[in-house]
């Protein structure tokens, strides 16, 4: 087996409803296979649901269904890569917290969990289906203490 230059045992993705973010957890899980390594989906909900959620304006029900099927989704991508998955939800917002962001949130997500490697997805804000990570992966470049790709 070849020398690997850094170990990992976690790799975190972090998933909206972009299709940036399918790509991510494509490129995630491989990066799990290749170091036998567990993937870290973590679903950032974005500024109007948090809102919607905090105001009572939303049915909850609804809310849950919407996020597993985006982790269904990245867990059927870690399945064909036979990439153990495990999965959280976050906020990517708080009306309350004034530091509280889509990068920050990611990064907090990676030391609670102990990743080790993060992938991030990586696309224009200002780009028509630009989900909530589009603000989150210039954050996470320049503050992440672990490797990052951005794709």
């Amino acid at each position: 087996m070849p020398r690997r230059p850094i170990g990992v045992d976690l790799v975190l993705v972090p998933v909206d409803r972009s299709e940036a973010s399918s790509g991510a957890v494509v490129s995630a899980a491989a990066i799990a296979a290749e170091y036998d390594a567990t993937l870290h989906v973590v679903h950032v909900l974005d500024e109007s649901v948090v809102r919607a959620i905090n105001e009572g304006e939303v049915d909850d029900d609804r809310v849950a269904a919407d996020g597993e099927a985006i982790v269904e989704t990245a867990r059927e991508i870690a399945a064909d890569a036979a990439v153990p998955v495990s999965t959280s939800v976050a906020y990517g917002f708080s009306p309350r917290m004034k530091l509280r962001h889509p990068g920050s949130v990611v990064l907090d997500t990676a030391d609670d969990v102990g990743a080790d490697f993060l992938v991030v997805p990586r696309e224009p804000p200002d780009a028509p289906d630009a989900g909530v990570l589009a603000k989150a992966a210039e954050y996470v470049l320049l503050y992440a203490s672990q490797p990052v790709l951005s794709v």
